[in-house]
């Protein structure tokens, strides 16, 4: 069967697969990533590390720390937390990067760990920005990442894939950011919730790798796990260029690079001559499976602002400079819009000007050799002659931390890639999102503006759903201690987007001592509050569509695992959810076709119903059966399996380093 790029790249980082497994999405598989960065949160991950009996990192050079989300904080506390992280990374031989090097996820990329064809994983949901320049990039819990700080490796289930094509060419003055807010805003009905996205076409030709990660990196906001671009012309030639750059100017990295005789032991000629020797090996088949494909017509695209307080919502630019909204601050910074392009064209629109009464405008570079950078050309100085206010290479009001946060029914204008409710400072402020252009055009005029002859154009753009051909595979290989099949009545919930709140309520997130049994008794308490009487041991739960969306807490799976719920079937799940489900040893299995029919069948009056439907979950030929009817599931491979048998991904790890 054919494959796309991203089960090409996950085949190649699959470990222990069966001889002649070929990989495709729907498919459990055991990773080992070629990276994995944590930034300020590697101080988390640091004792759930120790806390597995882990005593050493299995690949220090598969490790990478960065300091980068509270770096404006000075206080003792957060000082000490710094201290001990780079402690810990000196003590491991982790390379390290200190707080004002730059947003973690621009440091994979300038320092070519997220490199073309190969998979990096973060604790952090922007990871996928390394699409941009072809690499997968997939976002990963704490417990994940110090599974793989221990063993090199985690597993993985490869998400449903879609395929996004760009035609035609976009105007002057449009921008990759004006792209991605379009993609999210036009498709705006969760059409890629939970998949991969591949970009191909024409149109992705002319983009340059800086719009590739801009778009790359706002996939997550769409609802993606990952947004891969292709391996082509594009990021070998940025390679060379920062081949030589690096070269002329003697840098190598970290410490632990210091040997790297004149090259950088990552972004070097040979590595970068051997990628492009081998840039056919990463093309999609040309038959290869899409669950989704998507067309976005790149003329069609204006300049549009997103917001407020949502990307699902977009307004044109034309429509924005009718109304002359107010705005009280405006910010270049994050990982996804403030590099040296980003600045150059925000500085363009301010150079010789000065920002408007009454605006405050943030400014910081996505790392230092950006700021270096945008100073040595002068662009930098150009938004400080206009009133910019500069601020340290790092995330900061971005996620509400540090100077310049929205307060009380302010209106602010960001080149950041997210706007939720309350996430840059105040519930009680509005934050718009739009390309660096607008916001330093905004900025001048004090009001949501962009000059030109912008029209209220039509967006054109298509969606089709592709059925899934039958791949002709052969029966699941079953392993020691897992069950071939599983038996039980199937309870039916049949509430969409039911979250995790309502599965298990945030009053009892932490308390620490909450006993299983009392998890059990507090089960689908605000969901439901006669769940817990309906259950009987065995019981296979069915619930609605993106079962277990909202917070990570791991609780809304175990305590379901303790009431005595043998496993959830649900038409899908929050990733989160899922990868909380499963390091818990506790299976979630999407089977979209049976919660459809139970729907039709049972209706929606009840919030919880016993069917008296007996279903029989055969794992060998992965298929659940009821009353007659077959409804297929992805196959539970290996990798989910052994999870299952022995307790959970802690107990996995201990398994492997004892």
């Amino acid at each position: 069967m054919a494959q796309t790029l991203v089960e090409k790249i996950a085949q190649n980082f699959a470990v222990d697969l069966e001889p002649g497994h070929e990989v495709h999405a729907g498919d459990y598989i055991s990773i080992r990533p070629a990276h994995v960065m944590t930034h300020d949160n590697s101080g988390a991950v640091i004792p759930k590390f120790r806390s597995i009996g882990a005593t050493k990192i299995a690949n220090p050079r598969q490790v990478v720390f960065t300091l980068d989300h509270d770096i404006q904080n000075k206080s003792e506390k957060n000082l000490a937390k710094y201290a001990n992280i780079e402690a810990f990374a000196r003590e491991m031989g982790i390379d390290f990067y200190p707080a004002g090097r730059g947003i973690g996820h621009q440091i994979m990329i300038e320092e070519g760990y997220a490199w073309p064809g190969s998979m990096a994983v973060a604790s952090d949901s922007h990871s996928n920005m390394y699409g941009g320049i072809g690499c997968l990039g997939t976002p990963i819990v704490r417990t994940d990442a110090a599974a793989i700080w221990a063993t090199g490796r985690t597993w993985w289930q490869v998400p449903p894939i879609a395929r996004v094509e760009l035609r035609g060419q976009l105007h002057t003055g449009v921008t990759g950011k004006d792209v991605i807010i379009t993609l999210c805003g036009h498709f705006n009905k969760d059409e890629v919730l939970n998949h991969i996205v591949e970009f191909t076409g024409a149109g992705v030709r002319q983009l340059s790798l800086e719009e590739r990660l801009t778009i790359a990196n706002m996939t997550t906001e769409w609802g993606a796990l990952a947004g891969v671009f292709p391996i082509d012309a594009t990021p070998i030639e940025w390679l060379r260029s920062r081949a030589e750059f690096v070269k002329a100017r003697g840098l190598a990295g970290v410490p632990s690079d210091a040997d790297a005789a004149g090259e950088h032991p990552r972004i070097n000629t040979a590595r970068i001559e051997k990628l492009a020797a081998q840039v056919n090996d990463y093309q999609p088949d040309a038959d290869a499976y899409y669950a989704k494909e998507l067309t976005l017509d790149l003329g069609s695209v204006q300049p549009h602002v997103a917001g407020p307080n949502t990307v699902k919502d977009m307004t044109s630019i034309a429509d924005m400079r009718r109304r002359k909204m107010q705005i009280h601050k405006a910010y270049l910074v994050s990982c996804v819009n403030s590099r040296e392009r980003d600045i150059a064209e925000a500085a363009a629109m301010l150079r010789g000007k000065k920002i408007a009464t009454g605006v405050e405008f943030y400014v910081a570079a996505a790392s230092s050799e950006v700021q270096a950078k945008s100073q040595e050309n002068g662009d930098w100085q150009a938004l400080v002659a206009a009133g910019a206010t500069e601020l340290p290479p790092g995330c900061g009001p971005c996620i509400g931390l540090g100077a310049g946060t929205l307060e009380d029914g302010e209106v602010g204008i960001s080149a950041t890639n997210r706007n939720f409710k309350g996430r840059m400072g105040s519930r009680q402020a509005e934050a718009y999102l739009a390309s660096p252009a607008v916001v330093a055009a905004s900025a001048l005029a004090g009001h949501v503006d962009f000059p030109g002859d912008w029209l209220d154009a039509t967006i054109s753009g298509e969606i089709a759903v592709r059925e899934r051909p039958d791949s002709g595979a052969g029966k699941v290989t079953i392993i020691d201690g897992f069950p071939g099949s599983l038996a039980g009545e199937l309870l039916f919930c049949h509430q969409d987007n039911l979250n995790t709140d309502g599965i298990y309520p945030g009053k009892y997130t932490y308390i620490d001592e909450f006993t299983p049994e009392q998890q059990a008794g507090v089960v689908m308490e605000n969901y439901d509050a006669d769940f817990k009487n309906m259950v009987q041991g065995g019981d296979i739960l069915v619930g609605g569509f993106n079962f277990g969306t909202g917070s990570s807490r791991e609780q809304a799976a175990t305590a379901l695992n303790h009431r005595g719920i043998s496993l959830v079937l649900a038409g899908s799940f929050s990733e989160t959810y899922k990868r909380n489900a499963l390091n818990n040893g506790f299976l979630a299995i999407e089977a979209p076709a049976l919660v459809r029919d139970l729907k039709q069948q049972f209706g929606e009056e009840r919030l919880t119903v016993r069917t008296a439907l007996q279903a029989q979950v055969d794992f060998e030929n992965a298929v659940v059966l009821v009353s007659g009817q077959r409804y297929p599931i992805s196959p539970v491979g290996a990798a989910a399996q052994e999870l299952v048998v022995v307790g959970g991904l802690e107990s996995w790890v201990k398994k492997n380093i004892s």
